[in-house]
């Protein structure tokens, strides 16, 4: 069996247990025509088997041998994707008022600072964020640890969701009046949780050991 730190190296181990993925990061799913052609490039360059689009708004390079994984990142010159360990993994992003013609509150804008912020933040269990432009949801809001959905008057601000072997729905904790004030709710909200929450403690069961979501909102003495 191959051996190694996948959450150093960025890298996950495949069904195969003789290759690996990688997912550079890709900032709320956005990136330019030069970034997918240096993709494309190590792609073909390392004989990757399979390039996929994954749930988190990544690009995973499929069936990378060992040997070659320090190599592959040094061409991709791109970031690591947090696709492991007890950090903040992926911020999902919608394209809100930047794209779509539903779109009520500025997504993009939210989910592009929150990631420059919080993506691959040490925290103590698995911490997913979705950043939505309207009600319909397409962050996938509700079900992630903190979620944010644009509303006429700013962004419903929810929490403890998750999707997975135990799926949830986030539960409101506030709203947030416009940008500023969310990112300033998240700040409270990951701070509390990175002070308080036990190891590997997502923030669903977090708030249910605290005694529910009445008891989070006046630990963070928010409204």
């Amino acid at each position: 069996m191959v051996k190694m730190d996948i959450v150093e190296k960025g890298a996950i181990l495949q069904r195969d247990r003789e290759t690996f993925a990688v997912a550079p990061h890709i900032a709320g799913g956005i990136c330019s025509s030069d970034t997918l052609r240096r993709i494309a490039d190590v792609a073909d360059k390392y004989k990757v088997s399979t390039i996929k689009i994954t749930g988190a708004q990544r690009i995973a390079l499929i069936g990378i041998r060992e040997e070659d994984i320090d190599k592959v990142w040094a061409d991709l010159a791109i970031e690591k994707g947090a696709a492991v360990g007890m950090c903040v993994r992926s911020i999902k992003v919608c394209p809100g008022t930047t794209f779509c013609k539903r779109g009520v509150q500025d997504s993009v804008g939210l989910g592009l600072a929150l990631d420059e912020i919080y993506h691959g933040m040490e925290v103590p269990g698995k911490l997913k964020i979705g950043v939505s432009g309207c009600p319909n949801s397409c962050g996938e809001s509700w079900v992630k640890d903190l979620g944010f959905i644009g509303i006429g008057r700013g962004f419903k601000v929810v929490v403890g969701g998750s999707a997975g072997r135990k799926p949830r729905l986030a539960e409101l904790l506030t709203e947030a009046a416009d940008i500023e004030e969310a990112k300033k709710i998240t700040e409270r909200v990951i701070s509390f949780y990175k002070e308080n929450g036990e190891k590997g403690e997502r923030i669903g069961p977090f708030i249910d050991r605290l005694g529910g979501v009445e008891v989070l909102r006046t630990k963070l003495n928010i409204k």
